[in-house]
């Protein structure tokens, strides 16, 4: 049994519950055992294998496409300022409408991710984006309110499920030693839908420099695309179809029911207590967005500069997501060295941005004068003054990904389980949305925007101080497999890389696995640990099993 065990005879230079690289040989092909099927089998361009359609790599890009067509375009038009109206009220009250909605089923979403499955999830969650965008078309022409509203709600609904599903895809997909570069991949090809959705009203608009509402043709190809969206969701694989490079499985619940999914929901929030000290900066993460493009962006520029500004702002969104989750990767330091690294970054950005942000609000009009119904002083890009107002506001975008990056890392980090990771990420948009309520609530009662922008920065800065437990104590080198099998029905047989177990390893493991006993499972806690340890912890244990 030990030299099945043997790093040596392992198939990948990375296994999935370890964070460390291997320098063994690969044992030969005919120890992995590849599933029937198209969606497991590799194409070849030139001397460059693309992963198969069932991989990770190529389900995480999917996803980002859907969201590039429905979240990209929805940010787009949300960083026009008001939702391309003149007045931001209506989209106030539909956001404030969009994320108390949100942040209800956000919280509960995980539990609908695991019972319908990631596909359906996703795709249900896609139509709401384009009910939301034709909303503002119809208040264009009717001023119908109402309907914006329904609308927004509506999308709250939809956008839990969206997230939900999203989130624990981006989290237990990718290997361990991977997840920053998986995510980071991600929101760049996501941002770059908010990068193409603001070239739209740019393109409409360039020669306009006067403020106005949007074209109906930009309202039109936003709900196009938003369409398009929703049903390339369902290109999608099965979370249990998804294999790893290693042959590992993605950890769920064999056979979900309404009633497993919601036990598991509490089951999540009573053995995972530290998750409530994260809660302020999942509360933090969107508060921000109210203030940048209503209180910035929608207050002190003209349509088409607004449409520039959209353009630059999620470009850096899609550097900082490059940089910062790069960064969260490198393997020469541990874990939990750049998890430390990552919130010391995090405190800093927020007192630089933030800080020239509280320099920039200083020295431009407020609300009183901003509000005002004709109001003739909105900057074009040709004014003197622009160029400091558009550095801000990209340093506003590259902080947001670093923000929204290192989040999903940190909790990437305590768990690889798709079941524990959908209730993450449920709790985090979730409270996300609860905090974006109130943000745009706060907005739509005319707050002037140096009281959004006070609360703002504390909400950021405080959230950090509350989050360093979790971060410095909470998050481990490597993640443990019997952690993230609690309160499932899978043993490791079910989970473990394919590359390392024969099948008289699967009926050892799964008898592991099923074990009740104390004494059972101390004896062989070295065979589970085996694969979650760095490679030369790998190598000593595989010796002393031997």
């Amino acid at each position: 049994m030990a030299d099945h065990l043997n790093p040596e005879s392992a198939t990948s230079n990375h296994s999935y519950y370890s964070t460390a690289t291997t320098t063994q040989p690969p044992a030969p092909a005919s120890v992995i055992s590849t599933p029937p099927g198209w969606i497991y089998k590799r194409c070849r361009i030139g001397r460059f294998a693309l992963p198969c359609y069932a991989s990770p790599q190529i389900q995480l890009v999917l996803v980002a496409l859907v969201c590039f067509l429905c979240v990209g375009m929805y940010n787009a038009l949300s960083g026009l300022g008001g939702g391309g109206q003149i007045s931001a009220k209506p989209a106030d009250n539909a956001n404030s409408a969009l994320y108390s909605t949100f942040s209800v089923v956000g919280f509960f979403a995980g539990t609908f991710a695991n019972r319908l499955g990631i596909r359906l999830t996703l795709s249900l969650g896609g139509l709401g984006y384009c009910v939301y965008a034709s909303s503002y078309l119809c208040y264009s022409h009717t001023q119908n309110t109402g309907y914006v509203i329904f609308a927004g709600a509506l999308l709250g609904v939809c956008a839990g499920l969206l997230w939900t599903a999203q989130g624990a895809i981006m989290m237990s997909y990718p290997p361990e030693e991977s997840k920053g570069k998986y995510i980071s991949w991600f929101w760049s090809i996501f941002n770059l839908g908010g990068v193409f959705g603001a070239l739209i009203p740019l393109a409409l608009n360039i020669k306009d420099t006067a403020n106005h509402v949007v074209s109906d043709g930009t309202y039109i190809g936003f709900i196009i695309l938003m369409f398009l969206g929703a049903l390339s969701a369902l290109c999608l694989c099965d979370a249990n179809k998804v294999r790893r490079a290693d042959g590992s499985h993605v950890i769920l619940m064999k056979n979900p029911t309404w009633n497993t999914e919601i036990w598991g929901l509490w089951y999540t929030l009573r053995n995972n207590v530290y998750v409530f000290l994260l809660f302020p900066m999942f509360f933090a993460s969107n508060w921000f967005y109210t203030y940048q493009f209503n209180g910035v962006n929608g207050a002190h520029f003209n349509t088409r500069t607004r449409a520039l500004n959209n353009i630059l702002y999620w470009f850096a969104q899609i550097l900082g997501a490059f940089l910062s989750g790069y960064a969260l990767d490198i393997q020469r330091y541990k874990r939990t060295t750049r998890a430390r690294a990552g919130l010391i970054v995090l405190i800093l950005l927020t007192a630089a941005v933030w800080g020239a942000g509280y320099a920039f609000q200083s020295n431009v009009p407020d609300r009183d004068v901003t509000g005002i119904i004709g109001y003739e002083g909105k900057m074009d890009w040709t004014h003197e003054d622009y160029a400091a107002g558009l550095v801000l506001y990209i340093a506003y975008g590259f902080y947001d990904a670093v923000w929204q990056l290192s989040v999903y890392w940190f909790m990437g980090a305590l768990s690889n389980s798709g079941r524990k990771t959908a209730n993450f990420a449920g709790f985090y948009k979730g409270i996300q949305s609860a905090g974006a309520a109130i943000a745009w609530r706060i907005d739509a009662m005319e707050y002037s925007y140096m009281t959004q922008f006070a609360i703002t920065w504390s909400l950021l800065a405080g959230s950090l101080i509350v989050a360093a437990p979790v971060i410095f104590m909470n998050i481990k080198e490597v993640t443990s497999l019997d952690d993230d099998l609690v309160d499932t029905d899978l043993n490791y047989a079910d989970v473990m890389p394919q590359a390392i177990l024969l099948d008289q390893d699967k009926q050892y493991l799964a008898n592991v696995g099923h074990s009740t006993s104390t004494d059972t499972r101390h004896q062989y806690t070295s065979t589970s640990d085996d694969m979650e340890l760095p490679s030369f912890r790998r190598e000593k244990n595989s010796e002393d099993i031997a």
